[in-house]
């Protein structure tokens, strides 16, 4: 051992308080020895999860040693991701992973919440002394920084950060990485973007490179950063935040179905992290790919039951994602789709049974389900038991009054639906991703397997009329409104169609009658609503043309 690791041995363990979370008794008394004999005075010894998260929770904690494997229950990973989480432990603080588990899932589970180190069983004391010692010396060289991160002084930590670096040859990597982190975080893009090429004209490093991407997408340099990114993934396939920023970057430019391959390739490196598993389900619902959704929900739900990150909504869109599935008499998986959801809304219900109206939301999400499967009979009755606890449409929230709105559309009750959505659109005018959800519902109050329909006739009728097949456009458009009529895109590509016939053939005034009857269709468009423009405009064409 050199005469610096000798040093942190003697000075550096002393100080520190210690903690280790094994399931093994013998393994834990071992490491206590061990530390011991490193210096170490303060070690607290813990079998399971809880009560390592428990022990952080009331008490400092230096330096954690945790097994991945605890036994029934959180594993390392759940431990890890809890107290980063909840900020139990300070910046200065250690997270070591122990294990005798290598499988590729794991080591790329635990490493996306940044363990500060891997030991791989078994271990002796020369070993432990080597790692930890030199992981000690580079937090007692850092304290500084780490302090000013904990209080979130960012400012006098990039100062600090800038004063070691000439101090500090030997942490250059660590400086320089915290720089370009906290210069972004203070939205100092151009300092960001500096510290990043800096590092980078010396060598590539991947940390550096993803860095620059994530300023570029912040500097709305989409077409840049998106190229950089598939070059890291090509050169670093298993860099997994490489792949979350690709998709964000795709997302920007327009391409979610492209952000939702590269989210599902990433799924399939690196299948449990819950996050990533739900932004694909979201992305993929979005895009009406809801085999691909109703896989990710699935799996979300099933890494939440240890995680802190676990959640009533990832069981309520799982369920919702099974109705979507269910609702198809001719698919051979449909009774099997509508009993999965039931099933999950009990568990659901069961699990988060202290959560105010999430019973209410899962009985509109049975009614569906009952819809169907072609008991309408049954959803009709429990609908009209759940409309007192739903009350005035002016007290219910977003997420309930869109949940109660598609259900009124699933049951033929659309006039009733549209008046919620109206007033829900009033009530939250400021908030354009509620307004975005309303839209979304009143052009397309139908199954995903029919707005699929819809859009591909929509795409077609567009191709069409870019070609000039004016006839060929106008049955594209007409045969789309026949499965969404009050769709307000698609009346008004059919208006603008008609008008563009009526040009060519003045003597054809059935074409004004029709544009007529499809603007009268429209005529409660919310002002809110991203085609009321359009609409007006086309509106004042129209009787132009007619006065």
């Amino acid at each position: 051992m050199t005469d610096s690791s000798q040093t942190a041995g003697t000075n550096l363990f002393a100080k520190l308080s210690f903690l280790v979370v094994d399931d093994f008794e013998n393994f834990r008394l071992s490491m206590r020895q061990m530390l011991r004999s490193c210096g170490a005075d303060r070690i607290e010894l813990v079998a399971h999860a809880t009560p390592a998260i428990q022990y952080c929770t009331y008490n400092h904690v230096d330096v954690v040693l945790c097994d991945y494997n605890l036994g029934e229950g959180k594993n390392g990973q759940h431990v890890l991701e809890e107290l980063r989480h909840k900020k139990l432990l300070k910046r200065s603080s250690l997270f070591l992973m122990v294990t005798a588990e290598t499988s590729k899932e794991m080591v790329m589970g635990a490493r996306e919440y940044q363990p500060d180190s891997y030991l791989t069983k078994p271990i002796n004391r020369a070993m432990l002394e080597k790692r930890l010692g030199a992981l000690l010396l580079q937090r007692s060289a850092l304290l500084p920084i780490y302090r000013e991160l904990d209080r979130e002084n960012l400012p006098e930590a990039i100062t600090l950060c800038l004063q070691m670096l000439p101090k500090q040859p030997r942490y250059k990597t660590w400086l320089m990485k915290t720089l370009g982190d906290l210069y972004f975080q203070l939205g100092d893009l151009s300092h960001a973007l500096k510290t990043y090429d800096d590092v980078l004209a010396q060598r590539e490093i991947s940390w550096a490179r993803l860095g620059r991407c994530r300023v570029l997408l912040a500097n709305h340099q989409y077409d840049e950063a998106v190229e950089g990114l598939k070059l890291l993934i090509e050169k670093h396939p298993d860099y997994m935040e490489a792949y979350d920023l690709l998709a964000e970057g795709l997302e920007k430019q327009g391409k979610p179905a492209r952000a939702q391959k590269v989210l599902e390739q990433a799924a399939r490196h690196s299948p449990n992290a819950l996050l990533r598993q739900r932004h694909l389900a979201e992305l993929a619902g979005a895009n009406q790919d809801m085999d691909t959704a109703y896989q990710a929900w699935k799996q979300t739900v099933i890494l939440g039951t240890y995680s802190i990150h676990d959640s009533s909504r990832h069981y309520l869109a799982l369920a919702q994602t099974l109705t979507d599935l269910s609702d198809d008499p001719d698919n051979d998986t449909a009774s099997d789709r509508a009993d999965e959801a039931l099933e999950v809304l009990g568990r659901m219900e069961k699990r988060f049974a202290e959560e105010p109206e999430l019973k209410l939301r899962g009985d509109l999400v049975r009614c569906r389900v009952h819809a169907g499967q072609g008991r309408m009979n049954e959803a009709s009755q429990l609908l009209e038991q759940l409309k007192p606890a739903l009350g005035e449409a002016d007290n219910l929230q977003p997420e309930m009054g869109l949940e109660y709105a598609r259900t009124l559309f699933r049951l033929g009750q659309g006039a009733e639906a549209k008046v919620l959505l109206g007033n829900l659109a009033e009530r939250f005018a400021s908030d354009p991703a509620i307004l975005q959800k309303i839209e979304n519902l009143l052009d397309e109050p139908v199954g995903f397997r029919q707005k699929l329909k819809a859009r591909a006739l929509n795409r077609d009728g567009i191709q069409a009329f870019e070609s000039g097949d004016l006839t060929g456009a106008a049955e594209a458009f007409r045969q789309a409104l026949a499965i969404v009529p009050d769709h307000a895109a698609l009346n008004l590509n059919l208006v603008q169609v008609l008008v563009k016939e009526y040009e060519h053939q003045p003597q054809r005034r059935e074409h004004l009658q029709e544009c007529q009857r499809l603007l009268q269709r429209l005529a409660n468009l919310p002002e809110q609503h991203r085609q009321h423009r359009r609409y007006k405009a086309l509106l004042r064409k129209i009787e132009g043309l007619t006065s």
